[in-house]
């Protein structure tokens, strides 16, 4: 126990795994001993299991008697330190199948390790809140699902963006927060054309899914606009709960760093711990 009375954080464990075209994911377990249930965080475009607010909302979830497994795509250009965008090439040629593909890995290889007790949910922010959602809707091992800013379609360039973008064979995508550039080959854009009303539409996976789901987006958001959160909450129906919160942005207030969190991450994670306590424990 700390000097407050609350749980010790949980130190995590270090998992490699062989990932979409032998990249490697590599991933953090926290296990709470005796947990009969587990959530699989699901980081976003230009994020990865360590940004900002993740491990903060581990550490509510494993406080709240909940394992958690996080990962970082093997795509995401994060290299061996787990923070660090060391490898650019490998983010130069992700995308939403490969996105798809590393989660079903993860998933296969903590359920076989045991990781994820009796009945595990899976979390995800932004663009892997939208890897989520399609995943959610194919596995019906999935009891419980909580998306944070996340998308709603996988078609996010205007044609003009889209046109150049082919022509150049590559888009230029800044990181605000270490101010590198990297190159975005076309693999995803072409992923989005070819597939974005098939396996990889968002809204139609929302319209199948038969798990409980918490939809949590900040009114504040200029990334992923805040009506995306109402499309997906009114193609799921009464099976998901929207939670809008006044005043968040996209990160929900705090950067990379962060020491203390601000108001609307603690309601955001106050709400999503209590969603994943309730539906996975009623799921027994």
């Amino acid at each position: 126990m700390t000097a407050t009375g609350a749980p010790q954080p949980i130190a995590p464990e270090r998992f490699d795994l062989e990932g979409a075209a032998g990249r490697t994911i590599r991933g953090e377990l926290r296990v709470v001993p005796g947990a009969k249930s587990a959530v699989v965080q699901v980081h976003g475009f230009k994020g990865f299991s360590r940004f900002a607010f993740l491990p903060y909302l581990a550490d509510q979830l494993t406080a709240a008697g909940i394992s958690v497994v996080s990962f970082n795509f093997s795509g995401s250009g994060v290299g061996e330190d787990l923070e660090t965008f060391s490898d650019p090439t490998a983010f130069e040629e992700n995308s939403y199948t490969r996105e798809l593909h590393d989660l079903g890995i993860v998933l296969a290889h903590a359920a076989r390790e045991g990781w994820l007790g009796e009945h595990h949910g899976l979390w995800g922010h932004s663009r892997g809140g939208g890897i989520a959602i399609l995943r959610a809707a194919r596995d019906s091992h999935v009891q419980a699902l909580a998306t944070w800013a996340a998308i709603s379609t996988v078609k996010r360039w205007p044609y003009d963006i889209a046109d150049a973008w082919r022509a150049r064979g590559y888009l230029e995508v800044e990181n605000s927060r270490t101010k590198q550039t990297f190159r975005l080959h076309t693999r995803v854009l072409d992923e989005a054309t070819e597939h974005g009303d098939g396996m990889l539409d968002i809204g139609k996976a929302a319209g199948t899914l038969l798990c409980p789901w918490l939809i949590v987006h900040g009114d504040a958001d200029q990334t992923v606009h805040p009506a995306e959160a109402d499309a997906l909450a009114q193609a799921a129906g009464p099976s998901a709960e929207l939670l809008r919160i006044p005043g968040a942005t996209h990160t929900f207030n705090v950067a990379h760093g962060m020491t203390t969190p601000s108001p609307e991450l603690v309601q955001a994670t106050q709400r999503t711990v209590r969603f994943f306590a309730e539906r996975l424990a009623a799921a027994r």
